[in-house]
């Protein structure tokens, strides 16, 4: 396909999103069954402008003043793809396939500057509702951190130890050009290539055939290790999903002790079987979706529940950015219900002297220490740990970074300060 026709199938492919309400990926994916003839370069090409004007939606309409999808492509074009606005003129010609020329209108809003005094909201491309979140979280740095969710991720992966060490890895996926994360030394980064390039298919490789490793955001793979996990230890993953935590866990966990795999929902855990017996893990049960009988059983003898737990995904934007324009004040209430239900189901589990890790990808303040707060007045038998001094254990070689919201107490990650998804911890101790 010419350059035209793809800009033209992602404005086509925006329109439907709009129009139907329907999440990126699926719009994408139909796109491509009645458009077999365009091949996978196209197909990564389109998906990438499709995905990258979804990040900047809001920036892009203020300084466009216009939200049509044509507004969105053209703009992106220039922000992220490195077009001049001459270039942008010059592939949309109106030749067959193509785009139509570009109005006056278009020609300034491309060469137009989002000034400093722009809201926040729309230099951080995120939601006006969620604003006083964002100021809650982060001050005046409200629109950095949003812009930074607004960037492409890289692909992260994590070793799995039972199988591989990093350098071994590393030296399987050279073609690739990775490198080591920064914090977690389990960690090994693939930065995407910029405009229509490819994300590589890392999947596809024999090294994840073989087990040694699996996509996991460092933000994550931090995560799973504050949590203390720790050899011969009981543990229960009480939101395993598809297990990406699970599996990290049973890895420090050097396949000894014992680690439930939870979840409520069967086809959420259903793909946990095959990477289990993949990564060569030995020691997880996985309980059957919904048995609370079985949760009922193991009350008060865990030494550590990890609880994954479900929220607005606001931490992953980069990699979901469609997410975040669907997203409500009602489906917001409804994943606070949940915390506060998986949180208590949780606190049961917990032996004295176990710990309780709560894990979002989330980077609001109501989903992450506005829950923590609430947990700890209903159940005052429990305490914070410090995050500092569990990093300082579980990540000696690494040094701690500062919390992106100054807290002492809990760990906020993202984008902008630590280069990872935006993952909030909290630990406590029983």
């Amino acid at each position: 396909m010419i350059q035209g026709a793809r800009v033209s199938a992602a404005i086509d492919i925006l329109t439907e999103i709009a129009e139907r309400k329907r999440p990126a990926g699926e719009a994408l994916k139909d796109w491509g069954v009645a458009h077999r003839f365009a091949g996978s370069g196209d197909r990564a090409a389109i998906g990438n402008l499709v995905f990258d004007a979804l990040r900047k939606r809001a920036s892009t309409a203020y300084v466009m003043d216009d939200d049509s999808p044509r507004a969105l492509v053209l703009r992106t074009l220039v922000t992220d793809w490195g077009m001049t606005p001459d270039e942008v003129s010059a592939l949309a010609d109106g030749s067959r396939y193509a785009p139509a020329p570009l109005s006056e209108e278009e020609r300034a809003g491309l060469e137009r500057k989002i000034g400093d005094d722009a809201p926040a909201h729309i230099r951080g491309d995120y939601p006006e509702w969620l604003a006083p979140e964002f100021a809650r979280a982060f001050g005046k740095r409200a629109g950095e951190e949003g812009a930074a969710l607004a960037e492409r991720a890289p692909v992260d992966l994590r070793v799995n130890t039972l199988k591989a060490d990093r350098d071994k890895v590393l030296k399987a996926l050279c073609r690739f050009a990775p490198v080591p994360t920064p914090h977690s030394l389990l960690g090994i980064r693939i930065v995407q290539a910029p405009g229509p390039g490819r994300s590589p298919y890392i999947e596809a490789e024999p090294g994840h055939g073989k087990g040694w490793f699996e996509v996991q955001d460092e933000g994550s793979q931090v995560a799973t290790l504050l949590t203390g996990v720790a050899p011969k230890q009981q543990i229960i993953d009480l939101c395993a999903g598809a297990g990406g935590k699970t599996l990290a866990l049973a890895a420090s966990m050097q396949n000894t002790g014992q680690l439930y795999a939870y979840d409520t929902d069967r086809m959420r855990l259903r793909p946990i079987f095959e990477r289990l017996k993949r990564a060569g893990v030995r020691n997880v049960q996985v309980l059957t979706a919904g048995d609370t009988d079985a949760l009922g059983q193991l009350a008060g003898k865990m030494d550590l529940v990890v609880i994954d737990a479900p929220c607005t995904g606001s931490g992953v934007w980069r990699r979901r950015p469609d997410a975040k324009w669907r997203l409500a004040p009602q489906m917001l209430e409804a994943r606070l219900k949940e915390q506060e239900a998986v949180l208590d189901e949780g606190a049961a589990l917990v032996k004295p002297g176990g710990r309780l890790a709560y894990i979002t990808c989330s980077v609001l303040p109501p989903e992450n220490r506005d829950q923590v707060d609430a947990f700890l007045g209903r159940h005052p038998h429990f305490k914070l740990l410090p995050w500092r001094t569990l990093w300082e254990t579980s990540l000696p070689d690494a040094t701690p970074p500062d919390s992106a919201d100054g807290s002492a107490d809990t760990l906020q990650l993202t984008p902008l300060r630590h280069g990872t998804d935006g993952f909030f911890v909290a630990v406590l101790e029983r």
